[in-house]
């Protein structure tokens, strides 16, 4: 039996890089730039010109995936707070996206990568940082993420995974580089320089298989991923 196309909109404010994508029946539909503290002047603008783009309406689309961090807890909220209005406007599921793993999907995208260090400037003197594998052309993270300081990331105590090449992605290789890599002796490395930050055009392969699993979320159950755990996701009012 063959399934319609989902029509998924996938919303990301969590860095410096803001961006919309739309996939649906006649294609892929995008917008972003690095922008920071624009993001909520920019993204309501940018959905709005991928449902021009494409010839659809809000009411058209089937479930909207959301950046849900870790990231900039401002960009974090402004992403999920436009998204949660969307979809509470129109009951549309939602689907959360890990910025590690959105980040992690373009290195498979722009570099065909299969296991990934990703890391994000979290500020403080410290990153957010993940390691991931690519299972059956997506990436999943192993474990969970966390903040910690440049010198304290580990990666997976498997021997076999030593022989890997890992893919660094993201700003926390930019500012804190050197102490990474003298804190991962034993991993083969290749940067991705070009992967800096997450971009909801890589969020849309995450979403599609969260759909087809039927892994979605109501506005009112969707979640941010902090990671820093004295920060509370405050939802939207009377909510």
């Amino acid at each position: 039996m063959t399934h319609p196309i989902p029509t998924i909109l996938a919303i990301d404010s969590a860095t410096e890089f803001c961006s919309v994508a739309l996939s649906c029946a006649d294609g892929v539909f995008e917008r972003g730039q690095e922008a920071p503290r624009q993001h909520a002047d920019l993204l309501l603008p940018y959905v709005q010109s991928v449902l021009d783009e494409a010839g659809l309406t809000l009411q058209d689309v089937d479930a909207i995936a959301v950046g849900s961090g870790p990231g900039s807890f401002t960009g974090v909220r402004i992403a999920a707070g436009i998204a949660q209005g969307l979809a509470f406007s129109q009951s549309i599921p939602m689907i959360p996206v890990s910025s590690l793993v959105a980040m992690a999907q373009q290195a498979v995208r722009l570099h065909d990568a299969s296991h990934v260090l990703a890391a994000i400037d979290a500020r403080m003197g410290e990153v957010y940082w993940g390691t991931l594998e690519r299972v059956d052309g997506l990436m999943r993270i192993q474990g969970k993420a966390v903040v910690c300081a440049p010198s304290e990331v580990t990666v997976p105590s498997v021997d076999e995974l030593t022989d890997l090449t890992w893919t660094t992605v993201g700003t926390g290789f930019e500012t804190y580089g050197d102490v990474l890599i003298e804190h991962l002796p034993h991993v083969r490395l290749q940067r991705a320089v070009d992967v800096r930050f997450p971009h909801a055009l890589d969020m849309l392969p995450v979403a599609f298989d969260a759909w087809a699993r039927g892994e979605t979320v109501t506005a009112d159950q969707f979640d941010v991923e902090y990671v820093r755990n004295e920060v509370t996701w405050q939802k939207l009012p009377g909510r």
